[in-house]
């Protein structure tokens, strides 16, 4: 499922040599799914993903099965990832969730603020401030036990109830995150309307801040097609570490209007056009992204699956005519 020699490698200057890429396929994509996946079918779809060479794998959510039911197999879940030489975060949201995670032996969690109240209301049922209340515990005990904490904070570029999201308001709930213990910042673009600029701009207003850019990964959400473009953006602004789905899913089950996340497939043919090293075998990764899509029921998504999946059926098909002749 790759094309000989293709893309060609253009390095660009002013860009990383390598990007480690955050997938959250297993978490993220599959919260939103409207029928649970199997937990033997999460469990293979993890091991596939790190056999395609992801480093980095969000394994699930430690959130109360009443609010995420997609993810209430976390315990059962979480052991049969044992033994598998990558990192595996978890979302916690509150100390009851750290339980749950340290308990299993997690070494990395997630919390996950937003930067506007509508949100904070609608995913937290708290405020901005009150929600950071809540994660300050969280945090301090992670770290006390060694574990590495990323912080989420999503609608930061703009908010389905609010709409813009002045930076400044952003740049405030960063600082409380940093200043809480949180080892990375994972810039959320929740319903996917940011652009460019933006982007540039909001990474200035952090560095402004004193917020080093090796501590942000950046999420992005592909509602209006922006999020190559985007993640070029953030790229050239020094940020190595970029969260994506593989095969595209995902959405977010408290934003109704956020739709699938940058396809890791497709991020992935981006940075290897420009020379970055992923570490990441595409044709494996596709394999895998079409494999999943069997088991939802649908097609991927993805532009690079469709697109490379396409061309080994056509190529299988061509294959088959020759042994018939």
């Amino acid at each position: 499922m790759t094309v000989r020699g293709l893309p060609m490698a253009v390095p660009a200057p002013g860009l990383p040599t390598r990007v480690r890429i955050h997938e959250v396929g297993a978490r993220d994509g599959l919260q939103n799914e409207k029928r649970t996946v199997p937990t033997a079918v999460k469990a293979e779809f993890v091991h596939r993903l790190a056999e395609a060479g992801l480093t980095t794998i969000e394994a699930t959510s430690f959130v109360h099965p009443k609010w995420v039911p997609q993810l209430a197999d976390a315990e059962q879940l979480f052991p049969l990832l044992s033994g598998l030489p990558v990192e595996l975060p978890v979302l916690v949201p509150n100390e009851r969730g750290l339980d749950r995670a340290l308990a299993l032996g997690a070494r990395r969690v997630a919390v996950f603020a937003s930067a506007t109240e509508s949100f904070a209301k609608a995913n937290l049922n708290r405020t901005v401030d009150e929600s950071l209340a809540m994660f300050h515990p969280v945090v301090e005990r992670a770290k006390a036990d060694g574990v590495h904490v990323r912080g989420y904070l999503s609608m930061c570029f703009g908010d389905p109830w609010e709409g813009a999201v002045p930076v400044p308001q952003v740049v405030r709930v960063c600082r409380a995150l940093i200043d809480m213990g949180c080892d990375e910042l994972s810039l959320g673009d929740t319903i996917g309307v940011a652009t460019p600029g933006h982007v540039e701009e909001l990474l200035t207003a952090l560095g402004e801040e004193g917020i080093p850019v090796s501590a942000l990964g950046v999420h992005f959400h592909d509602t209006y097609g922006q999020a190559l473009a985007n993640t070029l953006a953030a790229l050239r602004h020094g940020v190595t570490t970029v969260d994506a789905s593989a095969g595209g899913l995902g959405g977010c089950p408290f934003a109704k209007s956020a739709t699938g996340n940058l396809a890791t497939e497709d991020l992935v043919w981006m940075l290897t056009g420009l020379g970055i090293d992923t570490g990441v075998d595409l044709g494996r990764l596709v394999a895998t992204s079409v494999w999943m899509a069997g088991r939802l029921g649908r097609p991927s998504p993805s532009r690079t699956v469709r697109a490379l999946s396409h061309e080994d059926a056509e190529g299988q098909e061509g294959r088959e005519a020759h042994k018939e002749q």
